[in-house]
């Protein structure tokens, strides 16, 4: 680029020096260098500039600043850019006959050869821009011709970007027009360093974002990149690449192809071609560039490689030859929009070879077209036969005579119809009322600013139905046609149209593909696939591979209590509380609540064991109140006997409420029934042990221990203990309530409906309160357990109190330890256990007494005093 700036400002402070030359002298002027190349023109009132590569292979020029340099030809004849003259030529015919535009102005042209060249453009540029010809400064020009008028006011080209960029950069200061027909670089929409350049080709801004649709559209996720060392493709595949990258795919490889390559560099690229898993490669270069590299693909006879047309060889016949269908059949690319010009076909068919010097072009056309040599000049090649200038052009198949879609032609003949209609507005056409032919203003003078303007407002429709106009960046409208290379009945290569691409239509609109026209490489019917890793199938993610590009990846199953229900998924998405993945890991299914329910049998033996406790309290009772006059039932206190079942009775019933759905009042219900029971339970348990100790004290003379702790004071102690685990469960309940919750945390797959204690210190307060009137009671009966009695209620109190602190102090660390519905079971377990216990312990002998033996049921049984 510094470069090109460079030359680009040297040249035009030449084109500069000639004016002020001219101007000075006042006389004459002449050019500071000769240009013998040739020309192809034509006079006119207005004479259009042309640039265009007639030949692609530009010789190398010795530069040693002290000697003027000499251009020597160039090499490697292109037809299609000889059609693109001719459609200039053949444009302006057409407007030259057409009465109603430009009326009595007669358009010429001026056309010379850039050869591809950023050198020869300039030089080609500066000379077309000065007018002069074939002058020296011998042959001066006389001064009313020089400059004074531009000699061209208006330039059609180039081809390449970076041609045009040097050339743009070179008459921008001069505010003369430049309108490309070819060059897309995005590159050249700054209008600060280009402020004269248009073109009627989309810019590759739209193009790149074509081709990255296109990519994503058929799923290539890896991708290689092919492009030459000039501003083309450095703009294009760098927009390409960032683009790419957005959309998650990655570049596998990019290859420049240097300016006239070697053997060996072109072995290297295709060493890359080759070894790179990579199956679709996006080329941004032209055909002359890709030829000697596509030839060695051939030869290696690469044909699984999908190849992706920029716009600057999609449509080049010149690889269109045999030797490279097996390689280039299936290619697809974006072209630009084209039309069959009426009437073009047959001028470029008149075309003759003369010995006048503007037909120099084709003249070398004719020659590289036939394989021939025409006898006009000297020539020191005498294998070629002459040519005998009748030869028919219809006989021959060439990018030349295919006009059947002509698109880089169709820009060329927009592009002269563009400044034909500024310089109608311009010249005020058809504006007087005087009825004459020539109703311009043809004496009024204009420079190639005020053209540039009315350019820059240009707006019409062309007899293809197409509005022709420049937006603020000089650009047209970006209209594309999706080509796809097929191979026909007759064995060549057919351009077949398979969609379009609209860059101004909305999102998601602009790409329509037929994929059923498509013929792919190595004439597959199926879309190529081509990825670095294949996607990562449901149930797994991707996890991108160390130093590798994000395309490049291992699979990885989804973590515990996470999904993937798409292929090529990159993140696996986590369930919704309360849900679970399936075994495969690609769908969330609701979790199994789980609570200890009636109608498991867990649960059936549960409650059927407490309801069977509550049936033998209920016996007991019935049995106790039968014989409550014997002295069994009398010595035993039997209101407090009757108040014991009572509450084991309760204690019975409390472990119902643990079974079933938690709800908020079973939470709250469970935990108070079963600390008030079990503690109306206890403080009778500990009267019955308080007044058998003062029975037996009560026989010393003079205590009236059974006095102060008469049945009064025994039922306010049970009412004072009972009332305390009262106060302890409402605070508890109150401050803290349990609530129901679901518990996820012990098993996937598995809700635990549970009753959640936000402060479990109340659990162990009230369990801890019951124990502490148990260890009372146990102490007290232990202390009484030697008493003389033949049925000393104190064993068997103290007996059952070892069964009770057993079952609840193995309740505590199994309680903890237990899982879900099991924890409930555990503490059920625990009620019926220690209630057994209790109701066992403590009435079955008494009913053994009753009933079995009913001769121990008297006064002197109970005293131990019954002959044996």
């Amino acid at each position: 680029m510094p470069v090109i700036g460079l030359v680009s400002l040297g040249l035009a402070f030449l084109l500069y020096f000639s004016v002020v030359v001219c101007t000075s002298l006042g006389k004459s002027c002449w050019t500071l260098g000769d240009f013998n190349s040739p020309v192809l023109e034509q006079d006119g009132d207005i004479v259009i500039g042309g640039l265009f590569p007639m030949h692609n292979i530009a010789p190398e020029t010795d530069y040693n600043f002290s000697d003027l340099p000499h251009y020597r030809d160039c090499s490697r004849f292109d037809f299609r850019a000889f059609r693109w003259v001719q459609t200039m030529v053949f444009a302006i015919e057409e407007i030259n006959s057409n009465s109603s535009l430009l009326p009595g102005v007669t358009l010429g042209y001026r056309i010379l050869d850039s050869c591809d060249n950023v050198h020869t453009s300039l030089h080609s540029a500066l000379f077309l821009l000065n007018g002069t010809f074939g002058q020296t400064q011998a042959n001066a020009v006389s001064s009313a011709n020089c400059l004074s008028t531009a000699p061209v006011p208006a330039v059609i080209g180039l081809a390449s970007s970076s041609p045009t960029r040097a050339v743009a950069q070179t008459l921008g200061p001069f505010g003369i027009p430049l309108i490309s027909y070819f060059a897309t670089c995005t590159c050249l929409t700054d209008k600060k360093e280009y402020p004269s350049f248009l073109r009627t080709v989309p810019s590759d801004k739209f193009q790149v974002q074509g081709l990255v649709q296109l990519v994503s559209h058929f799923g290539w996720r890896w991708v290689g990149t092919v492009g030459t060392d000039d501003d083309y493709s450095h703009y294009g595949i760098q927009a390409f690449t960032e683009q790419l990258e957005r959309i998650g795919s990655c570049i596998a490889f990019h290859q420049t192809i240097p300016k006239s390559p070697s053997q060996a560099q072109i072995r290297s690229i295709l060493n890359s071609l080759e070894g790179s898993t990579a199956q679709v490669i996006i080329a941004f270069a032209t055909e002359g560039e890709l030829l000697e590299l596509l030839i060695e693909v051939a030869r290696r006879n690469l044909t699984r490689l999908q190849w992706v047309a920029s716009e600057a060889w999609v449509t080049a016949k010149l690889l269109t030859i045999p030797e490279l269908h097996p390689v280039l059949i299936g290619t697809v690319g974006f072209s630009f929009r084209g039309t069959n010009i009426p009437g073009l076909a047959e001028f470029l068919f008149r075309v003759r070879p003369s010995s006048r010097p503007e037909s120099a072009f084709t003249n070398m056309f004719w020659e590289e077209l036939f394989g021939c040599r025409l006898g006009y000049e000297d020539s020191n090649d005498s294998v070629l036969p002459l040519c005998t200038g009748l030869e028919d052009l219809m006989e021959t198949e060439s990018s030349y005579t295919d006009v059947s879609r002509v698109r880089i032609s169709y820009n060329v003949y927009k592009a002269v119809y563009a400044i034909a209609h500024a310089l109608h507005q311009l010249l005020q056409c058809g504006s007087n009322e005087q009825g004459s032919d020539h109703s311009c203003n043809i004496e009024s003078k204009f420079s190639p600013l005020q053209l540039l303007r009315y350019l820059k407002r240009v707006h019409f429709t062309n007899q293809f139905n197409e509005k022709v106009y420049f937006d603020t960046n000089g650009e047209p409208v970006p209209l594309y046609d999706i080509i796809n290379w097929q191979k026909n009945a007759r064995g060549t290569i057919n351009f077949q149209l398979v969609g379009t691409y609209d860059g101004s239509a909305p999102s998601g609109q602009q790409l329509k593909i037929e994929e059923g026209l498509i013929q792919w490489t190595g004439g597959q019917t199926e879309v190529p696939v081509s990825l670095c890793s294949p996607p990562c199938p449901p149930g797994t993610r991707q996890a991108t591979q160390p130093g590798q590009p994000v395309c490049c990846f291992d699979c990885l199953p989804c973590t515990e209590g996470e999904i993937s229900n798409i292929s090529g998924a990159s993140e696996c998405l986590k369930c919704p509380q309360y849900y679970w993945p399936n075994k495969e890991r690609v769908s969330c299914v609701a979790g199994v609540e789980e609570f200890l329910s009636y109608h498991e049998v867990m649960g059936i033996i549960l409650v059927s064991l407490s309801l069977l406790g509550v049936a033998v309290a209920t016996a007991v009772t019935v049995i106790f109140f039968l014989f409550r006059s014997t002295p069994i039932v009398k010595a035993n206190n039997s209101e407090m006997s009757f108040l014991l079942l009572l509450s084991l009775k309760l204690c019975f019933l409390c472990s119902l409420v643990f079974v079933g759905r938690p709800s908020p009042w079973t939470c709250c219900a469970r935990q108070a029934a079963f600390g008030i029971s079990f503690v109306l339970c206890i403080s009778c348990i500990l009267v019955k042990t308080i007044v058998v100790l003062l029975a037996f004290r009560s026989t010393v003379p003079g205590s009236i221990s059974l006095k102060v702790f008469g049945p009064p004071q025994q039922r306010v102690f049970i009412f004072c203990c009972t009332t305390g685990q009262v106060i302890l469960c409402a605070c508890w309940l109150a401050l803290a309530p349990p609530y129901p919750y679901k518990n996820t945390s012990y098993q996937d797959g598995k809700i635990i409906l549970e009753c959640k204690d936000i402060l479990p210190l109340g659990f162990y307060l009230v369990l801890g309160y019951i124990g502490l009137l148990s260890c009372m009671c146990f102490a007290l009966a232990f202390l009484g357990r030697k008493l003389p009695d033949t049925f000393n209620e104190a064993k068997l109190i103290t007996f059952s109190m070892l069964i009770f602190c057993a079952v609840w102090i193995s309740f505590i660390p199994a309680y903890n330890s237990s899982p879900g519905k099991y924890t409930v079971a555990v503490e059920i377990f625990a009620i019926l256990a220690s209630t057994f216990g209790l109701l066992f312990s403590i009435f079955i002998p008494k009913c053994y007494v009753i009933l079995l033996r009913p001769d121990l049921n008297i006064k002197r049984g109970m005293t131990g005093k019954l002959s044996k």
